[in-house]
């Protein structure tokens, strides 16, 4: 894995986008499924997805050093790492699982297309060479743009959403303020665990997590930014209602 290979022609990289589509269709309705039906459900599915995660974790740690205590000391610190975003999210307020997932989606989606579009220097190229400083920014507005529009969804008075969704805030230049910077600053942990994720990859001499999800690779490739993101606002959470 050294030395810079030949960038990889756009056919190439698109050749499996319907792969990719469907299996990020199938996944968006299982977990929408386990949302809706809320309680034990969600529970359960948080559940096995982290036990998943934790499994690939494991493979990961194993491939990238062969030295014992730094394996142990590895898998227990992944154990509370992905153990502590899972049982945050499981007992979470409804409106705060959306706002992780969306702060997840959107920093991905922004930092992609404005990667894609501006390109410019890279972050850390030897651990992630996709990854650009113009992304991250894209990444961080879209985000905060999503937290936002999430808090004045919630706290106007839609009544489609639900008593699942209440949270009672003044919508002052304040309060949106502060949404935003919020938001910003959840892309920047949500990044954070995409590039932990890819470092240990390299570590590991491996692409994916796994090859679980077609398209996707595995599970921890997947939810690799929504970690980090799940344990900072349930620390927030609880600080506010203590």
């Amino acid at each position: 894995m050294t030395g810079e290979s030949e960038p990889v022609p756009l056919k190439t990289r698109s050749a499996d986008l319907p792969v990719r589509l469907a299996s990020a269709v199938v996944m968006l309705a299982v977990a929408g499924a386990a949302f809706w039906q809320g309680g034990r459900v969600f529970d359960l599915f948080v559940g096995i997805v982290a036990l998943v995660c934790f499994a690939e974790f494991v493979v990961l740690v194993s491939r990238a050093t062969a030295n014992v205590p730094y394996r142990l000391a590895a898998l227990i610190a992944g154990a509370l790492y992905i153990g502590l975003a899972a049982g945050i999210l499981s007992g979470a307020a409804d409106f705060l699982i959306v706002l992780v997932l969306g702060v997840t989606i959107f920093t991905d989606t922004g930092a992609y297309f404005t990667g894609r579009v501006i390109g410019g220097p890279k972050i850390a190229p030897r651990v992630s060479p996709s990854k650009t400083w113009a992304g991250l920014l894209g990444g961080m507005a879209a985000s905060a743009l999503w937290v936002v529009l999430w808090v004045v969804a919630i706290d106007s008075s839609v009544s489609w959403l639900g008593p699942r969704f209440e949270l009672g805030l003044a919508l002052d230049a304040q309060n949106l303020g502060g949404a935003a910077l919020l938001g910003a600053g959840l892309a920047v942990l949500a990044q954070a665990g995409d590039f932990f994720e890819s470092w240990l990859k390299r570590r590991a001499g491996v692409k994916d997590s796994s090859h679980l999800i077609p398209g996707h690779g595995g599970v921890f490739d997947r939810i690799d930014g929504l970690l980090p993101v799940a344990i900072a606002v349930g620390v927030l959470a609880a600080s506010v209602v203590n």
